[in-house]
């Protein structure tokens, strides 16, 4: 995986709060209380690259913040790292900017669907991606993924004869998740060709989010659906240094389509999307060319977190039955042995643990019973929490 994780300080807890932060400044009005870990946002507690900080400082020297426009260099950046890492060849045609994977997401509904269109969603699923359907008039189509006990494990997989159900709906696109938010998995070469299969037999669009494919743990792989589509499979799929660099407040992703009538059909409508911010801009070039070396200590540290942390779990917390993650900074934790209803489980690990999680009924009905983690913090705060309800060294 490269360089070793001691190279950079995943330690050292930073002091976020005063700084506007989502995850930490709005504890009180989200959890009723400021003596909480929040670690539901999937935003991480550690300083990115440090090559990103000294490219924003030394842009910020320039007192003129104008309208800016992706030179060459930011789309070669991209291009250089999805093929060292990937092994996916793009073009720069292929490669859209846009302000945002959520943002794309609404304009591509408005651009492929009408209103009371179908929109194929395999829940548990990150939030807002039903919450931009109804608001939009279209029709979320639930695709339920299937959990499953492997030799005391659980372990989710594809629904696929149900997928072919819906699509046989008339469902206009297929919202994928690669890999998964909130359950972990990382979608494997035969799993991904018979969603591609299914979309062809029913002219879906697919929209790949793929915003978590750099956070895949050293064991696993991710394959991106455009590695296996063909020319004129209708994908598009979104991509963004933001999660796997730590950047996810600078807003800016790429959509990358390969098939020519679908991309023209974007472009169509993205004809003021020209420009962007410069701050974003020069993050992204940085993270993409410079920070090879820091996610990949990154992950290092992250798995040897996982694993800790799981086990503090099963030791710590006997009722609760997390599942491993493949990839993400995510751990899914099924606390339907507890007995309590979605309100009164967030409570307990508010109460008891000090411990800000995401409830998992905001990912569907699927999800009711579980709870989502986020790793992504110094590791022996979160340990003191799991074994003393006590974190240590957060304000």
């Amino acid at each position: 995986m490269g360089a070793p994780a001691l190279s950079f300080d995943f330690d050292q807890p930073l002091d976020r709060t005063g700084t506007h932060s989502l995850k930490w400044d709005s504890r009180l009005s989200r959890f009723g209380s400021h003596d909480v870990l929040p670690l539901w946002v999937a935003d991480m507690d550690f300083p990115g690259p440090l090559q990103v900080t000294e490219a924003l400082i030394a842009r910020a020297k320039h007192p003129i913040y104008g309208y800016t426009i992706a030179h060459q260099g930011v789309y070669d950046s991209l291009i250089n790292w999805t093929q060292d890492q990937f092994d996916l060849s793009l073009q720069r045609d292929q490669i859209l900017l846009a302000p945002g994977v959520l943002a794309s997401f609404r304009l591509i509904l408005q651009t492929f669907t009408a209103p009371g269109d179908g929109v194929i969603l395999q829940t548990p699923l990150y939030a807002p991606f039903q919450l931009a359907i109804h608001a939009n008039g279209r029709v979320p189509i639930e695709n339920p993924l299937i959990l499953e006990d492997i030799d005391g494990h659980l372990h989710y997989r594809m629904n696929l004869p149900h997928l072919e159900q819906c699509a046989a709906l008339g469902a206009k696109i297929l919202v994928l998740c690669s890999p998964h938010n909130p359950v972990g998995r990382v979608w494997q070469h035969d799993e991904l060709q018979a969603v591609l299969e299914i979309a062809r037999r029913y002219q879906l669009l697919i929209f790949s989010d793929e915003i978590h494919a750099d956070l895949i743990y050293p064991e696993f792989r991710h394959i991106p659906l455009a590695q296996l589509a063909r020319e004129d499979d209708r994908l598009i799929m979104a991509v963004s240094p933001g999660k796997t660099f730590n950047q996810p407040g600078l807003g800016l992703a790429a959509l990358i389509i390969m098939n020519d009538e679908t991309r023209a059909r974007m472009l169509s409508v993205m004809t003021d999307m020209t420009t962007h911010n410069p701050f974003s801009l020069t993050a992204w070039e940085a993270a993409y060319h410079h920070g090879t070396m820091w996610r990949n200590a990154l992950m290092l540290y992250l798995r040897d977190s996982r694993e800790q942390i799981l086990h503090a779990i099963h030791q710590h917390w006997p009722l609760v039955r997390p599942i491993s993650p493949q990839g993400t900074v995510l751990i899914w934790l099924d606390c339907r042995a507890y007995g309590l209803d979605d309100t009164a489980l967030q409570a307990l690990f508010v109460e008891t643990y000090h411990l800000g999680l995401s409830p998992g009924i905001q990912f569907g009905h699927p999800g009711s019973g579980f709870m989502r983690l986020n790793l992504a913090t110094p590791r022996q705060r979160l340990l003191a929490a799991i074994a003393t309800g006590k974190p240590l060294q957060f304000k």
